[in-house]
C-alpha cells in the first residue's frame, strides 16, 4: 500500500477524481485542487526514478524535489485529505509516472483524472497516454500560478514578425497595473537597465548579506540519505543543502530577499566575484518553480518595497521584469513551439559537451568557479549561466541539446518549460533568434569587466592567440568568422562584425588555428 498508513481507511469507497499532483505543483491552491471533495476524491503523488534519470540529475536537484514533495504530502496529511503517495524507496515502485499511475488507476478505479497542466511536454504526453489507455477523461486545467495563460501568450504572438520580451512585458505591466501610474510606467520609463548592471569594482562586494538557508529537518535528512545511496553516482553533493522545501520556509526566504538584498539587486544583478555564490540575488526561483511561492505575492512584495522607499525603482523594476516579463515569456515560447523546439539547432553546432562540465576541473578560472559552485549548491545566478557556462558552450559549438540536458540536470530550479528556452534559445541561439534578438556572444573582456576572475587566471582576455590567450577571446573571434554570413543579416551584430573586419588575414588564420587546437583539447 502506497498511501500514508493512517489514511488508508479514509480513502473513498468510490473515487470520483484521482487528482494528480506533480513534483513541481506543490500548491494547495492549484487549479487541480479547487473543487476537491474529500468524500469522493483522492490526491495522487509519486516519486519515481525516471524523473531523476531521464537526464542525469544532480543530487541537489533530486533532493529538493523529493523533500519538497514529502513536506507537501505532510501538509495534505495534516489537512486529513485522502492521499496516495508512492515513495521511491518502497518495494514494488515501478520507476515511472505512467506505470505508477496505471497501478493506482487499476486499484482505485477513478471515474476521471484531474491534472494542472504540467511544466514538461514529455510528462504531459505520458499522462495523456495513460488516460487514453484506461479510457478515462483527463481534466487538464490551466496552471493559475502564472499571471497569464499560454493562450494569452499565443494571442499576443499571433501575427507578429518577431517575438520580443519588451512588448510582452509592457503589456503585462499595463494589464496588471504593476509599477504603473495610470497608463504611464512609474518613473516615466519602462526599463532601468542604464541604472543597473554594474560591476563591483576593485574592492568587490561589500557586506553582501548571507543567503537564507534552512537546516535539513528529519524529512530532508531522510531524503538526503536516500539520494546519497540510490543516486550515489550522480553529480554534485549534498553537503551544503539548505534550500526552502516548504511554503513557510519559502515565505521566510522571500521576506529576507526583500529586506536585505533587493535594494542592491539591480545595481549588481550582472556582477560576479570569485567564491561568492549568492551576492544580491533572490534565490527564489526554485521555490517559485516548485509552486511554493506564487509570483503575484513575489511581485507585490517587491512593488511594496518600492512604494515604501525601501528599494529604488531601478532595482525593483529589474527584478519584477524577471518575474512578470521573462518568466512568463519563456513559458509562452515553450508551449507554443514544443515539441519541435527541443530539436532546433540553427547554428548547426555538433560538438560534445566537455566532460569537465560535470566536475568543474578546468584551468579557466571563471568556469572553474561557476561549475564548482553549481555542483556544490545546484545554483548559479543568471549571468554565470548565460555569460560563463552558456557562453563557453556557444562559442565552442556544443550541440544545444547537450547543453540543455546539462542545465536541466544540475540546477535545482530547472523545470523544462523555463530551462529549455533559456538554454537553447537565449544561451545557445539554437532557435535562430525566435526568442532572443541576437546571439549573446562576447570575448573574455566581458568577464574581466564584470568580475575578478581574470585576475587569478592563467589566461589573458586581451589575447586571442598564443600560450596566454583567453579561450573565450579566441573562440569569440572564431565564432564570428564561422557564422559571419548568418550574422550579417542581424543588425544588432553590426558593431561586432565591424570589429571583426579589422582583423587581417594572418590574424584570422592564427585565431582559427588556435581555436581548432583548443576545441580538440577540450573534446
Amino acid at each position: 500500500m502506497a498511501e500514508f498508513s493512517h489514511l488508508k481507511s479514509a480513502l473513498p469507497a468510490r473515487v470520483r477524481h484521482l487528482v494528480i499532483v506533480l513534483g513541481d505543483q506543490l500548491d494547495m491552491q492549484s487549479s487541480a485542487l479547487q473543487d476537491f471533495d474529500a468524500a469522493q476524491d483522492v490526491i495522487w503523488m509519486a516519486e519515481v526514478a525516471e524523473e531523476a534519470t531521464h537526464v542525469w540529475s544532480a543530487k541537489q536537484r533530486i533532493a529538493v524535489f523529493l523533500s519538497a514533495m514529502r513536506h507537501f504530502a505532510e501538509e495534505v496529511r495534516e489537512r486529513a485529505l485522502p492521499l496516495v503517495y508512492v515513495r521511491m524507496d518502497e518495494p514494488g515502485n515501478l520507476g515511472t509516472l505512467p506505470e505508477e499511475l496505471g497501478k493506482a488507476i487499476a486499484r482505485l478505479q477513478p471515474a476521471a483524472l484531474v491534472l494542472t497542466a504540467p511544466g514538461d511536454w514529455r510528462v504531459l504526453q505520458s499522462l495523456r497516454a495513460v488516460a487514453k489507455q484506461y479510457g478515462l477523461a483527463l481534466d487538464l486545467r490551466d496552471d493559475t500560478h502564472f499571471f497569464s495563460t499560454v493562450r494569452e501568450f499565443a494571442a499576443h504572438a499571433g501575427g507578429r514578425k518577431q517575438l520580443r520580451l519588451e512588448y510582452w512585458y509592457r503589456a503585462q505591466r499595463q494589464k496588471h497595473g504593476i509599477l504603473m501610474e495610470g497608463k504611464t510606467p512609474l518613473g516615466m520609463q519602462w526599463n532601468f537597465d542604464a541604472d543597473n548592471r554594474q560591476a563591483f569594482g576593485k574592492a568587490g562586494p561589500q557586506h553582501a548579506p548571507p543567503p537564507t538557508r534552512f537546516a535539513p529537518d528529519a524529512i530532508t535528512q531522510e531524503v538526503m540519505a536516500l539520494v546519497n545511496t540510490r543516486f550515489a553516482s550522480h553529480p554534485g553533493n549534498l553537503d551544503s543543502f539548505g534550500w526552502p522545501v516548504t511554503r513557510a520556509q519559502s515565505l521566510v526566504a522571500l521576506q529576507a530577499f526583500i529586506e536585505q538584498r533587493l535594494p542592491l539587486f539591480g545595481q549588481y544583478e550582472d556582477a560576479m566575484w570569485a567564491g561568492e555564490a549568492w551576492l544580491y540575488h533572490s534565490h527564489l526561483s526554485c521555490a517559485l518553480n516548485l509552486k511554493l511561492l506564487n509570483p503575484r505575492e513575489v511581485v507585490q512584495a517587491a512593488e511594496d518595497a518600492c512604494h515604501s522607499g525601501h528599494a529604488p525603482l531601478a532595482a525593483v523594476e529589474g527584478f519584477i521584469r524577471q518575474i512578470l516579463g521573462w518568466r512568463e515569456y519563456v513559458r509562452g515560447i515553450y508551449w507554443m513551439h514544443m515539441p519541435a523546439y527541443l530539436e532546433r539547432n540553427a547554428l548547426q553546432a555538433q560538438a560534445a559537451l566537455p566532460a569537465w562540465y560535470w566536475t568543474g576541473q578546468t584551468d579557466m578560472a571563471c568556469l572553474n568557479d561557476a561549475l564548482s559552485q553549481t555542483l556544490r549548491h545546484g545554483y548559479a545566478h543568471h549571468i554565470q549561466r548565460l555569460m560563463v557556462t552558456g557562453l563557453y558552450a556557444l562559442l565552442l559549438g556544443v550541440r544545444p541539446q547537450a547543453v540543455h540536458a546539462w542545465y536541466l540536470s544540475v540546477y535545482v530550479d530547472a523545470v523544462e518549460w523555463v530551462e529549455l528556452p533559456n538554454t537553447l534559445g537565449m544561451g545557445q541561439f539554437g532557435d535562430g533568434g525566435l526568442m532572443a534578438s541576437k546571439p549573446y556572444v562576447a570575448s573574455g573582456k566581458y568577464i574581466q569587466r564584470m568580475s575578478n576572475h581574470c585576475k587569478a587566471c592563467r589566461y589573458d582576455p586581451a589575447q586571442s592567440t598564443g600560450p596566454k590567450a583567453c579561450p573565450y577571446t579566441t573562440l569569440y573571434w572564431d565564432f564570428l568568422m564561422r557564422h559571419e554570413a548568418l550574422l550579417k543579416t542581424n543588425p544588432r551584430m553590426a558593431m561586432q562584425l565591424k570589429n571583426l573586419a579589422r582583423l587581417d588575414a594572418p590574424t584570422r588564420e592564427a585565431i582559427t588555428t588556435q581555436a581548432a587546437a583548443h576545441r580538440h583539447a577540450q573534446l
